[in-house]
C-alpha cells in the first residue's frame, strides 16, 4: 500500500489531482544538454530543453507542445502491478479463513510475482532500435518540431528520469558498404547506424542526462521490503509445515 501510494500523491492534503512536479536534468561532465521537465504521475506534462550543437555551439530549443502529455508506460505498468497484488491481498471477505499452508504459499507467489514485476518495469528499460525510436509519437511532441537530425528518447533507469539526445549524419553512398544496422539497446553508442525513411543514417553524437525521482526510490525500497515480508510468511509456513508432517517412530 505504502508504494501504491507513492504512485497517486495527490496535489493537495484533500485528494483530487496527482500533484506536479518539477526536475532539473543534468549530467556530469557536459552541459551540452539541459532542461526542466514536470512529471504528473505517470505523465511528462511538460518538457523544456536546451540543446548545444557541438559542430557550430548552436543552441536549440525544444519544448512539449501545450496540447500533448508523454506517458511513461514504465511507471504505468509498474503501478498498475502493485495495484494488482494489493487485490489479490484484499479480494476476499474480511472473515475468510485459510484452510492449508499451500493456500498461502500460492497467494505469496502471485503477490510477489506481481511485485518483482512492478520492481523490473522500473530497473529494466526497454530496448529500443534506432528506427523505433525515430518512429516514436515522441519526436512530435516538440515545438519548434525536432530537426531530422535529432532523436530523442526517455525512460526509467531505477529512481531516475533519464533523456536520452542522439545527434545524426547522413551517410553518404560511398559509405554504403560498411553499413551495419545497429540492434535494440537501452542507450545506442556513436557509430550506430540505422535506416529510416529511406535514408540512411550513423549517431555522431550522444547526450544523456537524468534526475532523480524521489518517491520512485521510496517505491523501489517498499518493493523490496513487501517481497522480503512475502519470503518471511513463505519460510514460517514452510517450517511449520515440516513440523506437522513430522511423525516420530
Amino acid at each position: 500500500q505504502e508504494a501504491s501510494h507513492r504512485f497517486t500523491q495527490p496535489a493537495s492534503s484533500s485528494g483530487g489531482a496527482v500533484k506536479q512536479e518539477n526536475f532539473v536534468l543534468s549530467t556530469s561532465g557536459t552541459d551540452q544538454v539541459k532542461g526542466v521537465l514536470t512529471l504528473q504521475g505517470d505523465a511528462l506534462c511538460q518538457a523544456d530543453v536546451n540543446l548545444k550543437m557541438p559542430r557550430n555551439n548552436q543552441l536549440l530549443h525544444f519544448a512539449f507542445r501545450e496540447d500533448k502529455q508523454w506517458k511513461l508506460q514504465q511507471i504505468q505498468d509498474a503501478r498498475n502491478h502493485v495495484n494488482q497484488a494489493i487485490y489479490l491481498l484484499m479480494n476476499r471477505d474480511v472473515n475468510y479463513q485459510f484452510k492449508t499452508g499451500s493456500e498461502v504459499l500460492k497467494l505469496m507467489d502471485a503477490v510477489m510475482l506481481q511485485l518483482s514485476r512492478a520492481r523490473n518495469r522500473l530497473t529494466t528499460p526497454a530496448t529500443l532500435t534506432l528506427p523505433e525510436i525515430a518512429s516514436s509519437g515522441l519526436t512530435k511532441m516538440f515545438t519548434p518540431a525536432l530537426p531530422s537530425d535529432i532523436l530523442v528518447n526517455f525512460y526509467i533507469n531505477l529512481n531516475k528520469l533519464c533523456l536520452t539526445v542522439y545527434q545524426l549524419h547522413v551517410l553518404q553512398p560511398s559509405t554504403i558498404k560498411n553499413f551495419k544496422p545497429a540492434g535494440g539497446s537501452i542507450l545506442h553508442n556513436p557509430g550506430a547506424m540505422f535506416e529510416f525513411g529511406n535514408q540512411r543514417y550513423e549517431v555522431s553524437h550522444v547526450h544523456k542526462v537524468e534526475c532523480v525521482v524521489p518517491w520512485l526510490n521510496d517505491a523501489l525500497v517498499f518493493f523490496t521490503v513487501s517481497l522480503q515480508l512475502c519470503q518471511q510468511l513463505k519460510d514460517k509456513i514452510s517450517v511449520f509445515s515440516s513440523y506437522w508432517n513430522y511423525r516420530p517412530f
